[in-house]
């Protein structure tokens, strides 16, 4: 799957080889504030954690993995978004309900990358391959992520736990239905 050039970014499905991109974005305390609690990610956090978990799910043909998304004019890092079936990890995997994720750089935040490069992926799974929706999780704190979630057009479902090998975390759900 191809994830076209949108008005001021570029993107790249990630892979091992973007563990640079990778550890330099989760550097930042404030990034990792929802994530981690300010925890930032070590290099074995990167490569014995984060590399092996994103190619679990990574399948090209379509679409699911970290896409890296860069500055269109420079080629700049500034963030990826996540694209993976809901509930990857766990019993409850449905291929048909894809979740969407991101992280960006704390200097780009407030400019509108993560909705712009998040509506970008999505157009490119609903032309290529698309689904029967989207859904994304964020702690209930994170008012940042969970504006981008309604800029999506993604409804608040419920608050719960997401159950995660890595731990469990109680988050907001938002989805978004397709062809309804």
């Amino acid at each position: 799957m191809k994830v076209d050039a949108s008005e001021r970014l570029i993107y790249e499905l990630m892979d091992e080889s973007h563990a640079n991109d990778l550890y330099e974005l989760d550097q930042d305390p404030e990034v990792m504030r929802y994530i981690t609690d300010g925890k930032i990610s070590t290099w074995e956090t990167i490569n014995d954690v984060l590399i092996p978990r994103m190619l679990r799910y990574r399948n090209p043909e379509l679409g699911w993995g970290i896409w890296r998304v860069a500055l269109k004019d420079s080629n700049e890092f500034i963030g990826w978004v996540l694209v993976r079936p809901m509930n990857f990890f766990s019993e409850q995997r449905n291929d048909n309900d894809i979740e969407l994720g991101w992280r960006f750089k704390r200097s780009t935040w407030g400019q509108g990358f993560a909705t712009e490069a998040a509506t970008q992926v999505m157009r490119a799974l609903e032309q290529q391959c698309p689904p029967e929706s989207f859904s994304a999780i964020a702690i209930p704190d994170n008012h940042g992520s969970i504006n981008v979630m309604t800029k999506l057009g993604m409804n608040y479902i419920k608050t719960d736990w997401h159950r995660d090998p890595i731990g469990d975390v109680k988050v907001v759900f938002y989805t978004r239905e397709l062809g309804v």
